[in-house]
């Protein structure tokens, strides 16, 4: 699809800086950033409060503003406008999704006792949480697991799992789901 007139003049505008250009891009492409932002948050298994959603948007938006709008002034217009963002807007999502689950630990620390820092606590209680996460991937099948570990633990990409375990890349997504809840039951059945 060519690039559409309004497409052309909005961007025109945002490169020379006119009144309200700006404000307008956003208006005419927010509906579009939280779309591929849903789903992308979906099509890798992660659930998105609002606050991470205006978060996301955020960073697209600053990734497309950011060097006086290079981003915009790499458009060749070979494709729609809304395609182009549409890429854009992707792969900033999947990096700060990525960049989120590095820090993000595997196990819910509300679900777990409470304990001191890393520093205050005792060898025992590290080999005892060392020794529930290998619980818990026990529980799991051989696969189930390895996909577990690959993703949560080593924050491999569905493609890299794919690839790496042989199964197809649709999949991951399912299996990840299955294994934790099965994950899920087997942590609430050990909570006295």
């Amino acid at each position: 699809m060519a690039l559409a007139e309004i497409d052309r003049r909005l961007l025109e505008r945002c490169l020379a800086h006119s009144p309200r250009s700006w404000e307008d891009f956003v208006d005419r492409f927010l509906g579009l950033v939280m779309h591929v932002i849903n789903h992308t948050g979906s099509s890798r298994s992660t659930r998105l409060t609002a606050q991470d959603r205006e978060d996301l948007a955020a960073e697209v938006f600053l990734a497309i503003l950011a060097n006086d709008f290079a981003v915009l002034r790499n458009f060749r217009a070979q494709s729609s406008l809304a395609t182009y963002l549409t890429v854009i807007a992707r792969r900033v999502v999947v990096r700060e999704l990525l960049r989120q689950r590095a820090h993000t630990p595997l196990l819910d620390p509300h679900s777990m006792p409470a304990r001191g820092s890393d520093s205050e606590r005792s060898v025992e209680d590290r080999i005892v949480d060392h020794e529930e996460v290998a619980r818990l991937l026990e529980g799991l099948s051989t696969d189930e697991a390895e996909i577990v570990r690959l993703y949560h633990l080593e924050g491999r990409s569905y493609q890299e799992i794919s690839s790496r375990v042989g199964i197809p890349e649709n999949s991951i997504g399912p299996t990840l789901s299955r294994a934790r809840a099965k994950m899920r039951r087997a942590g609430a059945d050990t909570v006295v």
